[in-house]
C-alpha cells in the first residue's frame, strides 16, 4: 500500500484515499483516511486506521506522481476569450 491508492479498513469496511502515514518509536503505523464526497453537503472527516487493517480496494490510485498524464478529451476543455 502507498499513499494514493483507494483502500479499505478491514474491520470496520471505512474506505477512501490514503494520503498521511505515521509510524511511532514502538513500531505501530497508522494511515490516514480520507473519505471520497461528501455527507449532508460537508466533507467526511478522515480516520487513523492501524497499517494492519488496511487493504487495497479495486478502485484505482488516485492522486500524486503519474506515469502518464491522464487523458482529456476536446469535449472536456474550456476555451476562455479574452
Amino acid at each position: 500500500m502507498k499513499l494514493g491508492d483507494y483502500v479499505k479498513d478491514k474491520i470496520t469496511g471505512f474506505e477512501g484515499v490514503a494520503v498521511a502515514r505515521a509510524e511511532y518509536l514502538n513500531g505501530c503505523i497508522f494511515i490516514q483516511v480520507q473519505p471520497v464526497g461528501l455527507k449532508d453537503g460537508k466533507i467526511i472527516e478522515s480516520e487513523w486506521i492501524d497499517e494492519q487493517r488496511i487493504t487495497e480496494d479495486s478502485q484505482a490510485t488516485v492522486g500524486g506522481p503519474q506515469s502518464r498524464p491522464p487523458k482529456i478529451h476536446s469535449s472536456e476543455l474550456k476555451i476562455r476569450s479574452f
